[in-house]
């Protein structure tokens, strides 16, 4: 007989187990809704005082989403986990009066105190810091007039154009939920599902997928804004202002190939380049470049200003140098200083303000919320690397970790018990006052139509770069395309590709081994259940130049070998001449020079004299180098042909394009390799070696190379 009540809940026997837990949701065929179980009609856009308005604090779905985001980590940053950073400072070259009245704008002979942080957004803390991926670029300067935090990166645009998509692509980008992988990669069905879906990226993938994501160096590479801020004058007039680091190393990238292997050499490359380099004195520097644009200006370009999404090409505004930042300390201690640094775009000064640019906006929001959750106190300003050199005055009191000692008992304004203090700054006593922008709009959800061209800027960068660099970018989205499991998102793909190029699109789809299909149409639920169609931007829009060459990096700095890492590949017998005659000439220009051997302590010249070794080897490898020099010596030669290690680190060094040298019997072991003699960037047989090889190391790379096979 069989056992009552053995499924009292009339449940299938046969049902997952899984199926039966009631707190598992599932959200096929479903509204979204908030929290409270409200349903959403717009997941797109922050409420806003008309289109191009202001977001509005009341927005609660805006604050419910991105605070709930703010606090999904704990308490390793949810993104930019993996940084880096160092002290230094900032000097003007020339009064920005005309402009702003920002104090630490104003005298050339002050050194403003700075503390930057680098950065890799996707990556967790212990994540490679060689991933493809946009780079932090995080500026706190700490002026007279209060901290001001330049909150930026690497690239000048961003994925999305609204703070409420942000949780969203994160969350695409960060490893898939259900088995946490891909670690620090964005090559992943996810993100690439939400790229698809979301057109206005595109001009951000193409950056995303260039050289530009995969630096040589932190000392290496530009930083940006992003945003379009204010700078404001002492008379109350505003200027629109678009900010720029410029690198004076010049801008340059390894390989992508080249970018796994050092993943695996050497996962910390960047954080250990940025830190020796500063403790060898060879100080980082960057000059500070503002794009100013009048007030009555704001519309004459055929892009919005407020878009996070859209550059200003500097053929159309020139970018002006207005001073530079040089970073010349290491911190004593990481977590200290580097770990617990609270940046936000809304620390400012005097004479600079914000823009209504909707991604702005809700970072305003966002950036408190997190240190609260990761610093756990709203005291995190008390925390010394935080600090201002003010001493702080207002009645903020108590809360976790309070440190500062307020004298009295005046906790409250207005007050006569502490004789009105702390009083209120009036503007011409340095208080902050907000620019006064006239609003006279509607509550809406919604985005300007002047923010609908998603691909004219995107085709702008493709067309801007140059051969080597478009040929990168194709073979970046193949790889990434190429590990996906979806078949229907990489042809979305390819399709919005054909938008920005045809040639582009049909690269890609031919190493995928697919067609170029119809682009699809933006959809509804891109932009809100009731975005109107008619809005998009449906054919490209001239920006005023076919091509801007400072989008391209192969027309950066190219007369500098300074801080570069030569490897001199040498063994016992080495000819002493010739291996400290080039070391000597190379450490003359600044480049650090390390002798690579077969074994460790010294190996003998060829006149029995001692030469020590820097690394064997074993512990090295080419991609941690950028140019490769074989002295000559008949035994070092001999022993290096028949070593394996020294002809695959001439042949990867060959295959990433870097410069090499050799000099006499060098060039036996350059025979003995895959290596083409007469290639470009190949040093042999020069009078003038040394003078030959550093100029070949200035040039970064030689990018012919690809077109040849090895």
């Amino acid at each position: 007989m069989a056992k009552k009540n053995a499924n009292p809940k009339n449940v299938n026997p046969d049902k997952k187990l899984a199926d039966l837990n009631p707190d598992r949701v599932d959200s096929t065929g479903e509204f979204m809704t908030t929290d409270q179980g409200l349903k959403i009609n717009d997941d797109n856009n922050s409420l806003k005082a008309g289109e191009r308005g202001a977001t509005l604090l009341e927005d609660f779905i805006l604050r419910e989403k991105i605070t709930h985001f703010d606090h999904e980590r704990i308490p390793e940053r949810i993104v930019h986990a993996r940084g880096s950073a160092a002290h230094g400072f900032f000097q003007v070259y020339r009064s920005m009066e005309k402009y702003t009245k920002a104090g630490f704008l104003q005298d050339p002979s002050v050194k403003t105190p700075v503390f930057v942080r680098f950065s890799t957004v996707a990556g967790s803390r212990g994540s490679t810091d060689l991933a493809r991926d946009v780079r932090g670029f995080a500026v706190k300067f700490y002026t007279e007039e209060g901290n001001y935090d330049l909150v930026g990166n690497n690239m000048p645009v961003f994925f999305i154009q609204d703070a409420i998509k942000f949780p969203d692509l994160i969350h695409a980008v960060k490893p898939e939920p259900d088995h946490e992988m891909p670690q620090a990669a964005s090559a992943h069905d996810t993100f690439w599902d939400f790229i698809s879906l979301t057109p206005e990226s595109m001009h951000m993938i193409m950056w995303a997928m260039s050289d530009r994501a995969i630096p040589r160096s932190y000392r290496m590479m530009e930083g940006f804004g992003v945003h379009t801020f204010r700078f404001i004058n002492a008379k109350g007039k505003s200027h629109f202002v678009k900010f720029h680091w410029k690198p004076l190393l010049g801008m340059h990238a390894v390989v992508w190939d080249e970018a796994q292997k050092i993943s695996g050499k050497d996962p910390d490359f960047h954080r250990r380049d940025l830190y020796e380099a500063i403790a060898a004195g060879a100080f980082p520097e960057w000059e500070f470049g503002v794009q100013i644009v009048a007030e009555e200006d704001e519309h004459k370009f055929p892009f919005d200003l407020l878009d996070p999404t859209k550059i200003i090409p500097e053929e159309i505004v020139p970018v002006m140098r207005i001073g530079k930042m040089t970073l010349n300390r290491n911190p004593d201690n990481f977590f200290a200083e580097t770990e617990q640094v609270a940046f936000h775009p809304g620390h400012l000064v005097p004479g600079i303000d914000f823009t209504n640019d909707p991604l702005l906006q809700g970072r305003l929001f966002s950036y408190t919320d997190t240190q609260l959750s990761r610093l756990g106190s709203p005291n995190f300003h008390e925390i010394p690397i935080n600090r201002s050199v003010n001493t702080v005055h207002n009645n903020q009191r108590d809360g976790h970790m309070r440190q500062q000692i307020n004298v009295g008992k005046a906790s409250y304004h207005p007050n006569t018990t502490g004789g009105g203090c702390p009083f209120q700054a009036k503007m011409a006593e340095g208080g902050f006052t907000s620019h006064e922008e006239r609003i006279d709009a509607k509550k809406v959800r919604g985005r300007s139509k002047s923010f609908m061209d998603f691909f004219s800027q995107a085709t702008l960068f493709f067309n801007s770069q140059s051969e080597p660099e478009q040929d990168h970018i194709v073979d970046a989205l193949r790889f990434e395309l190429g590990k996906l499991e979806t078949p229907a998102i990489r042809e979305r793909m390819v399709g919005l590709l054909a938008k920005v190029s045809t040639q582009l699109a049909q690269r890609v789809a031919d190493g995928l081994g697919i067609k170029v299909s119809k682009p699809q149409e933006p959809l509804n639920h891109n932009f809100g259940a009731d975005a109107n169609p008619k809005n998009f931007q449906h054919s490209p829009v001239p920006q005023g130049i076919e091509k801007s060459p400072a989008l391209s990096m192969a027309n950066t700095r190219k007369d500098t070998i300074s801080t570069r890492q030569i490897a001199i590949l040498a063994a016992d017998g080495v000819d002493g001449v010739s291996l400290n005659k080039m070391k000597a000439a190379l450490e003359a220009e600044g480049a650090q020079a390390k002798v690579i051997a077969p074994h460790g302590g010294v190996i003998k010249n060829a006149k029995g004299a001692d030469v020590k070794v820097d690394m064997t080897f074993l512990t090295a490898a080419s991609v941690l180098f950028d140019a490769v020099f074989i002295p000559g010596g008949e035994r070092s030669a001999a022993t290096l042909i028949n070593e394996p290690d020294a002809i695959h680190f001439i042949n990867e060094g060959y295959k990433h394009c870097k410069a090499i040298a050799a000099d006499a019997q060098g060039l036996d072991v350059l025979k003995a390799s895959f290596v083409k003699i007469k290639s470009d960037g190949v040093i042999t047989g020069e009078k003038a070696l040394e003078k030959a090889f550093i100029k070949a190391i200035a040039q970064h790379r030689f990018w012919t190379r690809e077109k040849v096979p090895a």
